[in-house]
């Protein structure tokens, strides 16, 4: 895997819409996660071509989105890219990238959800790419990024430190209307956390992170974007769901489908994000059927982590895909081996 430049401040990064127009949709929010990246970390933050166009002009053109990705890596001037959002329908742009730009010019990706697409095209091309907060979700935080998200993008985008991830304290379910710009500077309210659930397994496991939003996965499931084989050999799967929170049943079909492929077999642990929108009850319901399914293939000694602060939970750490990566039960561990960013 090829690591990206790190950033360092006075670097300049690209904001791109990849899928969804809620940029244009809200763009006193949009405007708010540029300032605060730009306060919080002393980068500059740039739009792409077509970043504030709305859904329905981005809907239309799947090929000037992909454009922008191209433009946002053949720009000299621009150090990463920062997905402005998710969306559902990002896998349209496929078509028209080209792998090759990408790993001409390896720099910092970052996203996530419907962003696993691009993510994805990215580990496929051979770059490290990140899963980590958007531009206007935790990076345009009310009353500013939680020290919790500044740390992690700190760490793993600018210091390349292996080090190893921590559990946020707290966390929010809270949501402030986006179109009510007087809301910008009204903190949410967080929640004690309980912490990470470690599930099952008791062996220490070494492996490349892979994954991203479980659901955005399917689309890409028996196409020529999907990872190649060698990608899962060993590989820590790292998974979250979205905001619509999918059936407990649906999320143990998908989990089945890896079994099927030969994924559960070969790969070393699960790393299972916080489900948002999930009650007390679906969380164990959903601890159970991951279980349940790993059993049906024979990984009963897998370790699983769940309830961890990565996708669609506030807050959210950045999870380096293609690095590898340790997961230790015994001392309840999860860190990374080695830099993701040269």
């Amino acid at each position: 895997m090829i690591k990206p430049p790190r950033l360092k401040p006075g670097d300049t990064v690209a904001a791109i819409s990849l899928s969804s127009g809620a940029a244009a949709s809200f763009p006193e929010r949009f405007a708010a996660g540029k300032r605060q990246i730009e306060e919080t970390f002393g980068l500059r933050v740039i739009d792409t071509p077509h970043a504030t166009e709305h859904d329905s002009w981005l809907y239309a053109n799947p090929e000037a989105r992909a454009e922008d990705l191209h433009w946002a890596l053949e720009n000299p001037e621009v150090n990463g890219i920062i997905s402005a959002i998710g969306g559902d329908e990002s896998v349209r742009i496929l078509p028209f990238v080209d792998p090759a730009l990408i790993r001409g010019n390896p720099k910092v990706f970052m996203g996530f959800s419907d962003t696993t697409v691009t993510l994805t095209a990215f580990i496929n091309a051979g770059v490290v790419a990140f899963n980590g907060p958007a531009v206007l979700t935790d990076l345009a935080e009310n009353g500013g990024i939680t020290p919790f998200v500044a740390r992690s993008v700190q760490s793993v985008l600018f210091d390349g430190a292996a080090a190893e991830l921590q559990a946020s304290s707290d966390y929010t379910e809270e949501f402030l209307d986006w179109a009510d710009p007087s809301l910008q500077e009204r903190r949410r309210s967080f929640v004690p956390s309980e912490g990470w659930v470690w599930l099952q397994g008791e062996r220490r496991v070494e492996g490349r992170l892979m994954g991203g939003n479980i659901e955005v996965l399917e689309f890409l499931k028996g196409t020529r974007w999907w990872p190649r084989p060698e990608l899962w050999d060993g590989a820590i799967l790292a998974f979250e769901t979205s905001e619509e929170a999918p059936r407990v049943e649906s999320v143990g079909r998908f989990l089945r489908n890896y079994g099927s492929m030969g994924i559960l077999e070969r790969a070393s642990a699960i790393l299972f994000a916080r489900p948002q929108a999930f009650s007390m009850a679906q969380n164990y319901r959903l601890h159970a059927e991951i279980k349940r399914i790993l059993a049906e293939f024979g990984r009963g000694d897998m370790p699983v982590v769940a309830n961890m602060d990565f996708g669609h939970t506030s807050p959210q750490m950045v999870l380096p895909l293609g690095v590898r990566a340790e997961v230790n039960p015994g001392e309840r561990r999860v860190r990374l081996l080695e830099a993701a960013v040269s």
